[in-house]
C-alpha cells in the first residue's frame, strides 16, 4: 500500500480504491490516534451530497464505534462547517466525506484533529501505520461507541443535540463573522449542487443580502457538474441575467469561492485576497500587514500589495502549508489562487462562504463595486505547461534544468518570474511563466519545457 494521505485526506474513486473496508479502517485508526485516552470521546462526521457519501458515512461511524468513539453526524453541511463544529462540541476528531472539485464518481475523507485543525504529518503517518498494521482497538459491551441518531419529527437526536440546530449554530457563525449588514447587495450564487446548497444561501440571506442561487438542488450525482467554481460561465452568465452586483460560486464541500463582477467578468482568488488584505489592513486586523499565499499566486499579486506596503509569505502549493505557515506567523490571512482563503480569526480552515461574507461586507463598507476593489491588482500574464516525464524528481534535481531556471529568471528581472516544480500526484513538471511581455513568457516558457522534455 502506498501513502494513504495526500495533500487534502484520502481521496479516490469511491467504491473501489476508496473502498467502504478503507474507510472503517482509516477511521477506526483516527479513533484510536486522536482519542484522548480515558473516558468515551466524540466524533463529528459530516459530509457533501454525492451519493457514495452514504455508504461512506456508515463505514465511517461503524469504524469510530467500533474503537470506541461517539459519533454526532451532522449531514450535509460544508468542510469549514464540519472543522468548526468539531471545535464548538468540543470533539476529538472531526470526519468530513468529500472529494471537493472532484467529480461525482471520486470521494474522500478528510480529517481534523481538536479543535477542528488539520492533522500534522506526523499524525498522518501515525494512522497510516495503524491501518497498513491492521492493529486496532476493539473495544465491547458498554464501551463501544454510540451514533446520536436523530430521535423524533423535530430533528432532535440522543443528548443536546439537532440536525437543524447544528446546521444553524454554524450560519450563525458565518453571520457575526461578517461584521456588515449587506442588504441592499444582490448575489448570485452558484452551489455547485454541493454542501453549501443550503446554508450557502441562509448565511447570504441572514447577513442581509438579495440572493439568487443557481445549482443548488443536489441529487446524489450532479455535484460539480458543469458547475461551480470549475466552471465559472454558468455563474457569469447568471450574473448578467439577473443584474446582480456580483456572484459567488464554490466547489462540492465549499471551503472555496471565487467571484464575478456585475459585467461576468471572473475575480479569482488571488484578486479576492488583495482585496480583503486590504480590508484588514484599513481595519487594523491584518498581522504584520502580512498576506500568506502559495508560490502560484500571480506576480500581479506581489505587485499590487508591495505597492500598498502589505508584505507576502509564500509557501508550497496546499492548503495544508498555507495553514502551517499561518500557524507559525500568527499571521491572519491566506489563501491560494484557486479562493480557498483563511481566515484564523473566524476559521480553522478555507471557508468559502465566509470568503464571499467578507468580500460583499468590504463592498457593503466602501461603497465601491467589486470591479472597482479588484482593479487594485493587474494579473501579469502567465504561460503554464505540463510536461510528462519519466521521473519528475531526477528531472526538478537536473543541474542543467536549474541552470535554465535562473538564466531565464535574470532575463526577466523585476518584470516577470519563473517557477518550475514537480506535480504532487503525476509524473509530470510543471513549467511556469509570468512575464509583462506575454510574447517573452510563451518563448521562456516554451525553451524550458523543451529541455525538460530532453533532460
Amino acid at each position: 500500500m502506498g501513502r494513504l494521505f495526500g495533500t487534502d485526506g484520502v481521496r479516490g474513486l469511491a467504491n473501489e480504491s476508496l473502498s467502504p473496508e478503507l474507510a472503517l479502517h482509516i477511521s477506526s485508526a483516527a479513533a484510536q490516534v486522536l482519542g484522548r485516552g480515558s473516558g468515551r470521546g466524540l466524533a463529528v462526521v459530516g459530509r457533501d451530497p454525492r451519493a457514495s457519501g452514504e455508504m461512506l458515512v456508515s463505514a465511517v461511524t461503524a469504524g469510530l464505534t467500533a474503537a470506541g468513539m461517539d459519533v454526532l453526524s451532522v449531514g450535509v453541511l460544508p468542510t469549514p462547517a464540519v472543522a468548526h463544529l468539531t471545535g464548538v462540541h468540543d470533539a476529538c476528531l472531526g470526519v468530513m466525506i468529500s472529494a471537493s472539485h472532484n467529480a461525482m464518481p471520486d470521494n474522500g475523507i478528510k480529517i481534523f484533529a481538536a479543535g477542528g485543525h488539520k492533522l500534522e504529518d506526523e499524525v498522518e503517518d501515525r494512522i497510516e501505520e495503524l491501518v497498513q498494521a491492521g492493529s486496532f482497538v476493539r473495544p465491547t459491551g458498554a464501551a463501544i461507541g454510540r451514533v446520536l441518531s436523530l430521535s423524533g419529527a423535530d430533528g432532535q437526536v440522543e443528548g443536546s443535540y439537532s440536525v437543524a440546530g447544528t446546521h444553524q449554530r454554524y450560519v450563525d457563525h458565518l453571520v457575526a463573522a461578517t461584521g456588515r449588514d449587506l442588504s441592499g447587495l444582490h448575489v448570485v450564487v452558484d452551489c455547485a449542487h454541493g454542501a453549501a446548497s443550503d446554508v450557502g444561501p441562509a448565511a447570504y440571506r441572514a447577513a442581509g443580502a438579495r440572493v439568487t442561487a443557481i445549482n443548488a438542488e443536489p441529487d446524489g450525482l450532479n455535484i460539480n457538474d458543469d458547475c461551480g467554481s470549475t466552471h465559472m460561465d454558468k455563474i457569469s452568465r447568471a450574473v448578467v441575467e439577473y443584474g446582480a452586483d456580483l456572484g459567488l460560486a464554490h466547489d462540492g464541500d465549499a471551503d472555496r469561492c471565487l467571484a464575478v463582477d456585475a459585467t461576468g467578468a471572473v475575480v479569482d482568488g488571488d484578486a479576492i485576497m488583495v482585496i480583503l488584505a486590504q480590508a484588514m489592513r484599513d481595519a487594523g486586523e491584518l498581522v504584520q500587514d502580512t498576506l500568506v499565499t502559495t508560490v502560484m499566486s500571480n506576480l500581479g499579486l506581489h505587485i499590487a500589495l508591495r505597492e500598498d506596503a502589505i508584505a507576502v509569505r509564500t509557501t508550497a502549493v496546499g492548503d495544508r502549508y498555507v495553514l502551517e505557515e499561518l500557524r507559525r506567523g500568527g499571521y491572519s490571512l491566506g489563501g491560494e489562487q484557486s479562493g480557498h482563503v483563511v481566515l484564523p480569526a473566524h476559521g480553522t480552515t478555507g471557508d468559502g462562504v465566509l470568503t464571499g461574507l467578507k468580500l460583499m461586507a468590504r463592498m457593503a463598507e466602501t461603497g465601491r463595486s467589486l470591479r472597482d476593489l479588484a482593479d487594485v491588482m493587474t494579473a501579469v500574464p502567465q504561460v503554464l505547461i505540463n510536461v510528462p516525464v519519466s521521473d519528475k524528481a531526477a528531472v526538478a534535481a537536473a543541474p542543467e534544468v536549474h541552470e535554465a531556471v535562473a538564466k531565464a529568471g535574470r532575463e526577466l528581472g523585476d518584470n516577470g518570474r519563473v517557477l518550475l516544480r514537480a506535480s504532487g500526484t503525476e509524473q509530470l513538471i510543471r513549467v511556469m511563466v509570468e512575464a509583462t511581455d506575454p510574447e517573452r513568457a510563451r518563448r521562456l516558457a516554451d525553451d524550458l519545457a523543451g529541455l525538460v522534455a530532453r533532460v
